[in-house]
Order: structure tokens, then sequence, then C-alpha cells
């Protein structure tokens, strides 16, 4: 009789405990324009980790809706207005509305960062040139020196289309070594994974990406240069593009949009728990894994960057000729 009876204060006391358990929010569902294992695939799911486990969030689900560089997901979030939902995006956003890519393009109107609510920045995440492990390609000297003697023989694979951020990182570099970035050959995948398996399979020989893509595949790839302006400290053994001559620095911001006209309780709630998680060691975990630089840039101030990048990227895409 003793021992039913501890059992069942116990219980008794588990479930006062579990029934209350408070969070900052208790659902959140991510909405990813992209496919498996793409930088806004990782993003999402490693926020949704992060925010579990340290106990801010009750559960979170997510959803790949991949369509139009990530276009189709930005007019389902603007023309549905769904609860509880985020999305994540990243520079490309506002690359493809400079661009006028097609997939932002609805009538006369460009879909942009203006037609939603920015919620927060959260992460910059370095570009990576990476090869095959078997590839005769040691460093980004040998891939110019293959591609001034036969342009045909270096294709770049990425994880989006011509124009997108993985295409930009190789144009920058290839730019940088003197060649015209746009006689690079090409070849645009759904998502990073995608463009992995297309790398490693011998349609391409190079792979143009987030270094945090490619750092759960190094047992696969060898990265041969990264867009830091020295190395990082969770992957010292990755060279940077600038100690090998070619002083190509740039980091992609990685961020989180709600539907337009959202509850501005609710969009200051969430950005302040993505501003919270960063304090703890779930998101240090989630971060040293992906090698991503914590950037947390909320509300009025993140629209502010958005601002200043258009106008910069502007410049530069006009610079190398995509626009």
């Amino acid at each position: 009789m003793f021992k039913k009876l501890v059992k069942l204060v116990l219980a008794s006391l588990l479930f006062f405990s579990v029934s209350t358990t408070t969070f900052a929010m208790d659902k959140l569902h991510f909405l990813i324009g992209g496919g498996a294992g793409g930088g806004w695939d990782g993003t999402a799911r490693g926020t949704g980790e992060a925010l579990t486990k340290a106990g801010m969030l009750g559960s979170a689900s997510f959803e790949n809706m991949s369509g139009g560089g990530g276009g189709k997901a930005l007019a389902y979030l603007i023309n549905t207005k769904p609860e509880n939902t985020i999305l994540v995006q990243s520079t490309p956003l506002v690359l493809r509305s400079i661009t006028r890519h097609k997939g932002y393009v609805t009538g006369d109107d460009v879909l942009s960062y203006k037609d939603v609510t920015p919620i927060a920045g959260v992460i910059g995440d370095y570009g990576a040139i990476a090869v095959a492990k078997d590839s005769p390609f040691q460093n980004f000297a040998d891939v110019v020196a293959a591609y001034k003697k036969d342009p045909k023989s270096v294709k770049m694979a990425g994880g989006s289309v011509r124009g997108s951020m993985d295409h930009l990182i190789g144009a920058l570099a290839f730019q940088e070594a003197g060649a015209n970035p746009n006689d690079v050959i090409y070849v645009p995948y759904d998502a990073g994974g995608k463009a992995l398996a297309g790398l490693l399979s011998g349609e391409t020989q190079i792979l143009s990406t987030g270094l945090g893509e490619v750092m759960g595949a190094r047992d696969q790839v060898r990265i041969i240069g990264i867009t830091a302006p020295e190395r990082v400290s969770d992957a010292p053994e990755v060279p940077t593009l600038k100690e090998q001559g070619f002083d190509v620095q740039f980091v992609n911001w990685r961020g989180f949009f709600g539907p337009p006209g959202m509850d501005k309780g609710m969009k200051k709630q969430i950005a302040k728990m993505l501003g919270d998680i960063q304090k703890t060691p779930e998101w240090e975990a989630v971060r040293k894994r992906n090698a991503w630089v914590n950037i947390y840039n909320p509300d009025k101030k993140f629209v502010k960057f958005l601002k200043t990048q258009t106008k910069e990227m502007t410049a530069l895409m006009k610079k190398l000729g995509v626009i």
C-alpha cells in the first residue's frame, strides 16, 4: 500500500510539472522554401531543435515547399497568412527581387521582404567552395588553372538557380581569379542535398554553397576555400580564399519572416525568443555543428539592414553583369 501511495504521489508530481511547463510559445510552424539538405532547411530545423530542447518552444513542425527559388513559399505566406508560421529566408530574398527572378514575379509586381513581416536575422553563414574527397583539386588555385586551360572542364554545382547566393559565391571567386564569372558553367539543383549528390556523382567538379551546408559532409568532401576574412574556429583546418590570394569575403545572413499584417505582439514574442535562444547551450551545439556566426538583428534593425543590403547587392549584381 505504501509503495502504491509513493508511486501515485510521484506520478502526480510528474503530471503537475509537465502540465504546468511554461514555454515562450506553445507551437511554431517553420516554412522552408527549398528542399532537404539546403541552408534554409538546416537553419529552420536547427532553430526548431534548439528552441524545443531549451524548453522555450512546446513543439516545432517543418514544411518544405520548393519552387521558384523560394518564391512559391513566399507567395504562400503572403496569400494565405497562416497562423503560428514563420518563413526562413536569406540573402537570396534580396537578390531574387533585384533580378526579378520569375519565381518572384506576379503580374507587374515583384515579391520582396516588403511584402512580409521581417522578424529577425539570426545567423550568418560564410560561402564555401568544396570538391569531392578524391578530386585532384587540392586548392582553389588548382581549380582556376584547370578552368583557364579548359573552361568546359569545370562545372560548378549550386543548390539554387543562376543569380542565387550559391551562384554568386562561386562567381565572386572566379572573378577575383581573373575569369569572366558569366562564362563559368553553373549547374543549379533544388537545394544543397541534391547539389552535393551532383558533385559526388561526378556531374560537377566543384560545389559552391554555404559552409554550414557542407560541415556535416566532410567525410565525403574537401572544403578548399571559404569567404571568411580568417579561418573559423569551428573548422580550423579549412583555408580561406583570402589566404590563397583570392580576396573574396562574404557572409550570407539567414532569418525569419512572418505573414503580412502579423500581430505585433506575436512578432515581438518570436523575435525575443530568437534572441534569447542564442544564449543557451542548446543553440551553441547547433551553431557550432554548422559553423554559423551569430547575428541577431531584430525588427527595425533588420528592416534597416535589408534596405542597405538591397542597395549594395544591386550595385554588385550590376558589376557581375547579372542585371
